[in-house]
């Protein structure tokens, strides 16, 4: 007799391959952690592989695993279409995103607001993370698209392009003056903190990154103690915040574009980045007047 595959157990699988832990997966799926390791133990079972294993971190997928992953995703994703399809109606089923936390805050409400008015009935998952986080994650399948940031603002892909301001709680900061400008930034891998260290370099302004961080609270609240200047997207400065100009020199523009985990991605995640395509480049820039009367947002490491 042929075992038939139950759709359920796939979809759990897929949420537990791409959280990489049983604990976090069950908050997800909304099952106890016990119920959800048995479920993934009667699927190797099923299948008479080993599909998990367990590590002190949380759970990695052996060769197996990898296996059944890259069909689970495409039968789960046929699955939504067919329902669509046959249905007529808005699309179901799930997909997660990822973007840096100033996308999330500056663009997502209104991108999510069209397409969930559309589609009610897609459950979707977020992770605000910088870009060179997202893209293991894509790799990995922990997440099926994402929002990422591009050096090169006339790259193919580009859907919106954004600038870099420096930004400090006056539009002329006493700390101007210092013979080694004190800088905020994130990561050195992020494109603000490269930014921000060419643009000095390039005009031989001295300066030292006095403070290093990849918290969102805490490079502004340096920001805002006036110890030191930082370096936002000029849509994501907050009110009380202001770009600086004068005596510093002009920093680049980036692209935001989308990437994704798989090179022929389900109907859902295809209908929403056509969507996120057709929205992005059309919001308001509110961005604030360079005297400092700034903008709704919040910013996190590119």
């Amino acid at each position: 007799m042929v075992s038939l595959l139950d759709l359920a157990l796939l979809k759990n699988f897929v949420i537990c391959a791409r959280a990489g832990s049983i604990s976090l997966a069950s908050q997800q799926v909304g099952r106890t952690q016990p119920a959800l390791s048995m479920q993934m133990h009667r699927l190797e079972q099923l299948l008479g592989q080993t599909l998990l294993r367990r590590t002190g971190a949380g759970v990695r997928l052996t060769a197996a695993g990898e296996k059944l992953l890259t069909h689970a995703e495409a039968l789960l994703a046929q699955h939504d279409e067919i329902f669509a399809d046959m249905n007529g109606t808005a699309l179901k089923g799930s997909l997660s995103l990822g973007c840096p936390e100033d996308y999330s805050i500056a663009f997502l409400p209104a991108l999510l607001k069209g397409f969930c008015a559309l589609h009610p009935d897609v459950e979707l998952r977020m992770i605000c993370a910088p870009t060179f986080e997202l893209r293991p994650m894509l790799r990995r399948r922990q997440i099926d698209m994402a929002l990422v940031s591009l050096a090169d603002p006339q790259n193919a892909s580009v859907i919106r392009k954004e600038r870099f301001v420096w930004v400090a709680n006056s539009a002329t900061p006493a700390i101007l003056q210092s013979s080694h400008l004190p800088l905020a930034l994130s990561a050195p891998v992020t494109l603000d903190h490269r930014a921000a260290c060419d643009a000095m370099e390039t005009v031989n302004r001295r300066y030292r990154v006095a403070y290093a961080s990849n918290s969102l609270a805490g490079l502004i609240a340096i920001a805002r103690s006036g110890h030191a200047i930082s370096v936002l997207t000029r849509t994501a400065v907050p009110t009380d915040l202001s770009i600086v100009t004068e005596g510093l020199p002009p920093l680049p523009e980036i692209g935001i574009a989308l990437e994704f985990a798989d090179e022929r991605p389900s109907s859902i995640v295809k209908a929403f980045a056509d969507h996120i395509r057709e929205v992005l480049p059309t919001l308001g820039d509110a961005s604030p007047t360079v005297a400092g009367e700034g903008t709704e947002g919040l910013r996190h490491p590119l």
